[in-house]
């Protein structure tokens, strides 16, 4: 899981920070330049200009790079930063997935729209997950544990968008499996938070 080798990422994007902090744009700013070309690359999806979408929305994946790389190097990490990052980073894959419902995409088992909508709800709630546990204090600290984080989730996300280059029919291949194994990672997770309070509650016991 790309998420548990952050601090690896975090080493490679010193320079990037570097050479980044020198422009004149905040980390809050690059954050919310990632929302701005993922609507860009929303509006080449739906018309189909897959080149362009693909584009955009791989620049949006570097800003949200770029922007905790700046943070960090510039030494303005703040816990509003980390909180709008978050959100935009929801508002990235939402904006994008809700875009392949426009298109005409072949049924694979089940409907197009059917894997879309398990892939933007398996998305959510792979994020909340971790989100609930830490706000309802069942653990201390963020909970990352899991098959896949946002870095598989928009990989597959560019490849399904770079496929629609050579045929639209291929979209939907990444797509199921992002819907599938976005889910198995919100129910992985759960049971994870589950059993690591169970055992909690059997040590206070015991």
């Amino acid at each position: 899981m790309l998420e548990e080798k952050r601090n690896i990422f975090q080493k490679v994007s010193q320079k990037p920070g570097q050479f980044f902090s020198r422009i004149p744009i905040s980390p809050n700013g690059y954050t919310i330049l990632s929302v701005v070309f993922v609507f860009f690359s929303f509006y080449f999806l739906i018309n189909y200009n897959f080149f362009l979408a693909t584009i955009f929305f791989a620049f949006s994946v570097i800003l949200d790079f770029i922007d905790g790389a700046v943070a960090r190097f510039s030494r303005k990490v703040t816990k509003i930063g980390a909180y709008l990052d978050t959100i935009c980073d929801r508002y990235v894959e939402a904006v994008i997935l809700i875009g392949f419902l426009f298109l005409s995409l072949p049924e694979i088992l089940l409907p197009a729209p059917v894997w879309i909508s398990l892939a933007l709800f398996g998305s959510l709630i792979t994020t909340y997950s971790k989100a609930a546990a830490k706000e309802k204090e069942l653990v201390k600290e963020e909970f990352k544990k899991g098959f896949w984080g946002r870095g598989e989730r928009v990989i597959l996300i560019l490849i399904s968008i770079f496929l629609g280059n050579f045929d639209n029919f291929l979209v939907i291949y990444p797509l199921i499996i992002f819907a599938i194994v976005s889910n198995l990672t919100a129910f992985q997770r759960i049971y994870l938070i589950l059993r690591l309070e169970k055992g909690d509650n059997f040590r206070e016991v015991s």
